[in-house]
């Protein structure tokens, strides 16, 4: 008995611990899952705002209120197209396009970094054939986002192409006066270019699986408590059959032979 209430002590141990395992993943699918909510409700907040002053977003050394971020920004200048950048496998089209960056110099002398769209890659993996930016003064309305990590691979690029979005990097490489805080995604540009590079679209609204992710690991945590129970009582049963099978019969009585002839003389007596 002592050695089942041992094996039983460990099964609890087994489930507590797989219980705070689960609590643990749960937890962190419902900070996810709070996480997107809070990313949906700022676009929904911001993406359709009117635009604004590029310095209503950004202050004075190049930051960009995260509470600002979508939110579209009107800049008046002149695109530094000599200074054009691909930052490379971004997903569009069902491809690992390349995204089109160039730097945009206000008429204020401050230099945003404009993300003007995406080309498809041609069969060799390099970018295809890209349309200038428009010359001369322009006016854009861009929808501001933070700046990107570098790679924690460590990965390169080749010559005139980044692998992210990492404002401090690209203007070591293309203008230190860049605006390091961050940067913006096109909306419209005036006067139009001859020709579109691939748009960007609306983020989702949808939240993702991650409320019924977290769901699903609470009951997971009660499965567990319910199975080591069912293993529990099954051994207990099997314990208890295989204690009444070793359980000694009692001895037959055994009937001497006299008792067996009076009865039979009784019964014929009754005949």
């Amino acid at each position: 008995m002592r050695q089942r209430l041992l094996r039983w002590s460990g099964y609890l141990v087994v489930a507590i611990l797989f219980a705070i395992a689960c609590a643990f993943l749960s937890n962190w699918q419902f900070s996810r899952n709070d996480q997107k909510a809070t990313e949906i409700a700022l676009v929904e907040r911001n993406y359709d705002a009117k635009p604004v002053a590029l310095d209503d977003v950004v202050d004075a050394e190049g930051r960009l209120d995260a509470q600002r971020e979508w939110h579209p920004v009107q800049l008046r200048g002149e695109y530094l197209a000599d200074q054009q950048l691909y930052v490379r496998n971004r997903p569009h089209g069902g491809t690992s396009a390349f995204e089109v960056l160039v730097p945009f110099r206000q008429e204020d002398g401050r230099v945003l970094l404009i993300d003007r769209g995406w080309v498809p890659p041609r069969e060799d993996s390099s970018p295809a054939s890209t349309p200038a930016p428009p010359a001369g003064t322009v006016t854009v309305v861009v929808r501001m986002q933070p700046g990107e990590q570098l790679p924690a691979s460590g990965r390169s690029a080749p010559k005139g192409q980044v692998p992210t979005i990492s404002l401090p990097a690209i203007a070591e490489q293309v203008n230190p006066d860049l605006i390091t805080g961050g940067y913006g995604l096109l909306a419209s540009e005036k006067p139009a270019p001859s020709k579109a590079l691939g748009g960007f679209d609306k983020p989702a609204e949808d939240p993702g699986p991650h409320l019924s992710y977290a769901i699903q690991w609470i009951l997971f945590a009660v499965m567990g408590f319910i199975f080591i129970g069912y293993v529990i009582r099954t051994e207990r049963i099997k314990a208890k059959e295989e204690a009444g099978e070793r359980a000694p019969r009692p001895p037959r009585r055994r009937r001497d032979r006299d008792a067996d002839d009076e009865d039979a003389l009784l019964d014929a007596a009754t005949r």
